[in-house]
């Protein structure tokens, strides 16, 4: 989508106009759980302040040839996400992260689940137009689609006379896979999975 004409770079591109491309807002996003804690994951998905989207990191292979090094991408390793909510008066918001951490490691009895399956979640970080669409696709610039998620550390955020502030918990999210989607059309479905 264009916004403005004759204020953009130009590329050298012949017919390129110059034309500045609408750039995607920060403050326009969802991130909705399936899974998290198996409670009330509407309520947690309505008290998001701010999220991380996912990050790659690859390790690096060098390999010794005779008068140079030769360096290839290794394995890859996703990099945490971080959601900050809003605590709630209800406590909506720490009973799903208490029931997952719960559901992850039962610290009353210290025991814990035999298999992965039996606690992680998924989670879905939409970037949106700024329309109001009661669809849930339609609206949708793009999508990360993260699954085998579990919460490693969560904070449940700080007290203070001298401030208004909210309250605010945060909680790191580490997981298995993301999978980004683009070219939602008009139906509001991704073009290609």
């Amino acid at each position: 989508m264009a916004i403005l004409t004759n204020f953009g770079v130009p590329t050298g591109v012949a017919g390129d106009s110059a034309i500045t491309l609408m750039p995607k807002l920060q403050y326009r996003f969802r991130v909705t759980f399936n899974g998290l804690g198996d409670t009330k994951g509407e309520l947690v998905t309505k008290n998001v302040i701010s999220a991380t989207r996912p990050g790659l990191d690859h390790d690096d292979i060098t390999i010794d040839s005779y008068n140079s090094k030769i360096r290839l991408a290794g394995k890859h390793m996703w990099q945490d996400i971080t959601v900050v909510l809003r605590d709630d008066t209800n406590n909506d918001v720490i009973n799903a992260i208490k029931q997952q951490m719960n559901n992850q490691v039962n610290h009353a009895t210290s025991s814990s689940p035999l298999a992965g399956s039996d606690y992680k979640f998924s989670m879905t970080i939409d970037t949106l137009d700024g329309s109001q669409s009661t669809s849930p696709t339609n609206g949708v610039i793009d999508s990360w689609i993260v699954v085998g998620a579990f919460i490693p550390s969560a904070t449940f955020g700080d007290l203070n006379y001298a401030t208004s502030d909210v309250v605010q918990v945060s909680m790191t999210i580490r997981f298995d896979h993301a999978q980004l989607q683009t070219n939602f059309g008009a139906s509001g479905k991704p073009a290609s999975v």
